[in-house]
């Protein structure tokens, strides 16, 4: 336990999946992956052992941009050091309004080593963070497995967090049961059309939702103790503006398919960021509502959808719902 009483005796599950040389198994069976590339739904099939690159443009050596204590993710996550946050670079999607385009997009990074990812999650442990939060990490799951592996057997014992937009497979989900304590994916679009116009990411709507069932079932609601979240499900919500993202039918699927009990970040923070300051949102009829931030009509409406659905953990409902919504 460190001194203020955060980090605390809990074990990791991936400690004992290290024990029993099954997390090596992982890393090994995740490695041969990367010769026929199907981490995500795009399903590229590049040979990233030998240099190709597919959609993401990863390579075998994972590329980060920076890490270090983050106090600016849900408060469950922080606690009083930060969550130990590894931005990792490129992406599955290609976000018009993307906050990190210079890291997701354009590449800013630096390649490390397996073993230099080890001595990073180390060292976050060491200045006091409450987790290991991978932050887009779906495209480098193999190297993230092998980094956890080493540090495993050299004293890491905190609980790791899968920081993702939501664009993964179920196959890939299933070499992380055990490993990953808790998950926080965005649930990003009701609609494939509106996806793949704003996301680039074909079939999203199918992908996510598969995904978060998965997450769901290796870990289950979001468990908070003493203010701090342990294990479980966070589902990250952005509103769009003039109602892109469907929250409607993002929440539906949510209350309904995965529990009423999950905690739903319900964001409002949408600014016009990344290509869309470039562009205008003049190249596609839906990017053209990205070039403003979201009234308080949008967001009390997605707020509203939420509750009606009898979601209840993550957001503060609005003071009444309606029986029946207009769109704002």
């Amino acid at each position: 336990m460190d001194p203020e009483g955060e980090q605390t005796s809990f074990e990791p599950w991936y400690i004992r999946l290290h024990r029993r040389g099954e997390l090596q198994e992982r890393v090994d069976r995740a490695r041969q992956i990367l010769s026929s590339c199907t981490l995500c739904p795009r399903c590229c099939r590049v040979n990233r052992l030998e240099g190709e690159r597919g959609w993401c443009r990863a390579g075998d050596a994972p590329v980060i941009s920076s890490y270090g204590p983050h106090f600016g993710e849900e408060p469950p996550l922080v606690g009083r050091y930060g969550s130990g946050t590894i931005f990792m670079t490129y992406c599955t999607m290609r976000c018009e309004y993307c906050q990190n385009y210079d890291i997701s997009q354009l590449g800013r990074g630096i390649e490390v080593t397996c073993g230099d990812l080890c001595r990073i999650m180390l060292a976050l442990q060491d200045q006091g963070c409450l987790n290991i939060n991978f932050v887009t990490p779906t495209h480098f799951v193999p190297q993230i497995l092998d980094a956890t592996a080493q540090a495993a057997g050299e004293g890491l014992r905190i609980p790791l967090v899968y920081n993702t937009g939501g664009y993964d497979r179920v196959e890939t989900l299933e070499l992380l049961d055990g490993v990953f304590a808790i998950y926080m994916p965005d649930a990003k679009y009701g609609r494939d059309e509106v996806a793949q116009a704003l996301s680039h990411a074909p079939g999203y709507v199918e992908a996510m939702q598969a995904s978060i069932r998965e997450m769901h079932r290796q870990v289950g609601d979001l468990v908070i103790t003493g203010g701090l979240a342990r294990k479980g499900l966070l589902i990250r919500h952005l509103v769009l503006p003039g109602n892109l993202a469907n929250s409607e039918l993002v929440m539906r699927f949510i209350a309904r398919e995965v529990s009423k009990d999950s905690y739903v970040n319900v964001m409002d923070q949408y600014r016009p960021m990344g290509n869309i300051l470039r562009t205008g949102g003049a190249d596609h009829p839906l990017r053209a509502h990205l070039t403003r931030p979201i009234t308080g009509e949008e967001y009390r409406y997605a707020l509203e959808c939420a509750a009606e659905e009898g979601l209840h953990r993550g957001f503060i409902p609005p003071p009444s719902t309606f029986s029946t919504h207009k769109h704002p």
